[in-house]
């Protein structure tokens, strides 16, 4: 069978902090207090940043998340029944506990005991302990807005293996939220047993999960005449303050295992690029994107603008209310009908409306694009982007907006990043956009975030092309860099090789693990000593990455795919295993595991993989495409030629399919058949030198000899080129 090796980057929210680490922490006593890891509680910081502490306090840091009692709970739990999407929920309270009795839509029902609270406002969710140390969030969440329970995503009818259901992984804590919400979070996830020891300092996001640990900071404090070393992490410049930032506040994969305080965040993390999968075409918010993966697409970004230009980061809150934020930095003609064309006052006249527009997560939490584009209602007619006049005026076209912007501002429009990426999501690119986008690509006046998207989402092969990729291997974005080494995958072993041993020693982690991907399964016992130790290294480091998501179900499909490549089947075969175990509707497994399987002699256990796979998508081609393989192994020809039959109906441009059909005909002497099918592939795949050769032997044995030797001809003159 064929191996497809899928790479998922997981999704999840994760803290972290900001400096360079001055030195490691370790647990030291001051008194009869010990110190783990030296965080030492808010409480420590109160006596001398009293101002700080109380801006902080009620905070959505401060409130993130709470042992469940009769201040923290906001839900109502007064003997409260509701209905929801086929779940029937029974709220109540006894002495001082609080409950919530579920019947789910398989008729089951349980009774849960709520442990912990989860944020304030709009919303409050509720948490329950599971076993193998697991908490998992409750889907129904409490609006406190408009005093109700709902659902979060109405409508969806989630079955109880499902893991969008509450009790399964989606919606289990210490692989989603932890760190985001409580402070020197340790997940402690044991591969092994699949479960957890999950620990932290501080049960909420407190001061320490921004400035570090503060045990330094206070025996610093204590001395009368201190260094000028005072072990706090303050985030002053830009840089420093979205390593304390962005971690939380980003879509984004984790590398490392745990948070380092002081690292960067593409030392820990690698920052999703604005793929059309969570974001609209030209980069504007679609899916939950956490507000830094926009917030570096932004000039703001690009001038220096922090967070704490706009936010208090204590308090969080808005420094200035209104157009008022804006002006700071905006000379005052940006806030008259000059400008904006609207009466003042009116919601048409503020600055956000027009260029920072938002869409309700989680049901009814407002967020707002911090890409800060100028509205491009032209995009809107030529792509189906949304934009911002529009969003108000939707009783009017895209061409009557786009019509509006003409009168107002004249017929051309700024270059924008966005034109870019809009055009490399295009099918049938030419030879002139393809230049262009390359163009693009290596242009550091546009945003890293969106140079790297465009190398992602197109497709290499040209010398000109690769010639685009080699010059950004040398981008000063780290994600850049990154994105570019992926898509030397399908080179050579040799030319792989030699393009990964130079980025192995870079700078940053993330580009580092992306030249480790580049020869996942190279047995380095063939390189020297020096070059065995470089790729030891960065193996160890994708091979952390790898296991520090394995509490995801494709976390462990990706160590399925890691293993596999490796050529180590049964270690494969085991987290594919655990994959399905904890998501049964991750497709993509299925496919791996059944040729693990296979590989591994396990005959029957592949089939029934593909099996249960055509159960779950009976409309797609590819498992029966794959069962047939394996049915032509076990001397089952009829039932693989029924299976890839079923292929080619399913999806008719399946030209391997109808490539081994045609092979199966050819052996059997059905010369006829077999012309035909590979007619058909080769209309889906006029150059592919395989199929004109198995038409050549076809045509030879029907003695169309003229015809084959045509091909033969052609295929040697390609060979000698």
């Amino acid at each position: 069978m064929e191996i497809k090796i899928y790479t998922f980057f997981l999704i999840l929210i994760i803290l972290s902090s900001c400096n360079k680490k001055q030195e490691q922490y370790k647990q030291v006593s001051i008194g009869d207090i010990k110190y783990v890891d030296g965080y030492v509680g808010d409480d420590k910081c109160k006596s001398c940043h009293e101002k700080e502490y109380d801006l902080w306090k009620g905070s959505h840091h401060d409130l993130a998340m709470q042992v469940a009692n009769d201040s923290t709970i906001l839900g109502d739990f007064n003997d409260i029944s509701a209905s929801i999407d086929g779940v029937t929920y029974f709220f109540s309270k006894k002495d001082k506990d609080f409950y919530v009795d579920i019947k789910e839509i398989d008729g089951s029902e349980n009774r849960y005991k709520i442990d912990y609270t989860f944020g304030v406002t709009p919303l409050q969710q509720y948490m329950v302990d599971f076993d193998r140390g697991r908490k998992q969030v409750l889907r129904v969440t409490w609006d406190v807005i408009e005093k109700k329970w709902y659902h979060q995503y109405p409508g969806d009818k989630i079955a109880a293996h499902d893991w969008l259901h509450w009790t399964k992984g989606a919606q289990n804590w210490n692989t989603m939220c932890a760190e985001c919400h409580s402070t020197n979070l340790k997940k402690n996830y044991f591969v092994e047993k699949d479960s957890f020891h999950t620990t932290y300092s501080s049960i909420n996001v407190s001061c320490e999960s921004c400035h570090g640990p503060a045990e330094k900071h206070m025996n610093w404090a204590s001395v009368d005449n201190p260094s000028g070393n005072h072990y706090m992490i303050e985030g002053k410049m830009q840089m420093e303050q979205l390593n304390l930032c962005a971690p939380c506040h980003a879509r984004r994969a984790k590398l490392t295992q745990n948070l380092e305080p002081g690292e960067s965040f593409e030392d820990q993390y690698m920052l999703q690029p604005i793929t059309s999968n969570f974001y609209h075409g030209d980069g504007q918010i679609d899916e939950e994107d956490y507000v830094y993966g926009s917030f570096v697409q932004s000039k703001m970004y690009h001038n220096k603008i922090k967070c704490n230009d706009c936010h208090n980061v204590h308090s969080l809150k808005l420094k200035l209310d209104g157009n008022t934020l804006c002006m700071q930095c905006h000379v005052p003609k940006y806030n008259t009908a000059e400008h904006h064309f609207h009466e003042k006052g009116t919601e048409g006249a503020s600055c956000i409306n027009c260029h920072m527009t938002g869409k309700d997560y989680m049901g009814n939490d407002f967020r707002r694009d911090h890409s800060f584009r100028i509205p491009r209602p032209d995009q809107s007619v030529a792509y189906n982007t949304p934009n911002a006049c529009n969003g108000c005026h939707d009783d009017k076209s895209e061409v009557w907006a786009a019509d509006a912007i003409i009168k107002w501002y004249g017929p051309e429009r700024l270059d924008h990043f966005s034109d870019a990426l809009l055009k490399s999501n295009s099918d049938n690119l030419n030879l002139n956009d393809l230049e262009e986008l390359g163009n693009f690509i290596n242009d550091l006046k546009y945003p890293a975030i969106a140079r790297a998207t465009v190398i992602e989402n197109l497709y290499f092969s040209s010398n000109e092309e690769l010639m685009v990729l080699l010059e950004a291997l040398e981008d000063p974005s780290a994600l850049v860099r990154y994105n570019a080494l992926i898509k030397f995958r399908s080179m050579s072993i040799q030319d792989r090789m030699s393009i990964a041993l130079k980025h192995m020693n870079d700078t940053t982690k993330l580009v580092r693990i992306g030249a480790a991907q580049l020869v996942v399964g190279l047995d380095i016992a063939s390189l020297n000593e020096s070059d065995r130790s470089i790729v030891s290294n960065s193996r160890g480091e994708l091979e952390a990455m790898l296991y520090s998501n394995a509490d995801f179900s494709t976390g462990r499909m990706q160590l399925g795919d890691y293993y596999l490549q490796s050529n180590d089947i049964k270690t494969a075969i085991k987290h594919y295993e655990v994959a399905i175990k904890k998501d049964s509707l991750l497709i993509p497994v299925y496919s791996n595991l059944a040729t693990a399987y296979s590989i591994d002699g396990q005959t029957e256990n592949a089939l029934h993989t593909l099996n249960t796979w055509i159960q779950l998508q009976p409309e797609n081609g590819r498992p029966y495409y794959l069962r047939a393989l394996l049915n032509f192994e076990l001397k089952e020809n009829e039932q693989a030629v029924d299976d890839l039959k079923m292929a080619i109906k399913l999806n008719p441009n399946d030209s391997r399919s109808l490539y081994n059909l045609a092979t199966f005909y050819y052996q059997e002497k059905d010369l006829i058949s077999a012309e035909k099918q590979i007619k058909r592939a080769l209309k889906i795949e006029p150059n592919n030198n395989d199929f004109k050769y198995l038409l050549a032997l076809s045509y030879r044995d029907q003695g169309k000899l003229e015809a084959a030797q045509l091909i033969i001809d052609e295929l040697s003159k390609e060979t000698q080129n």
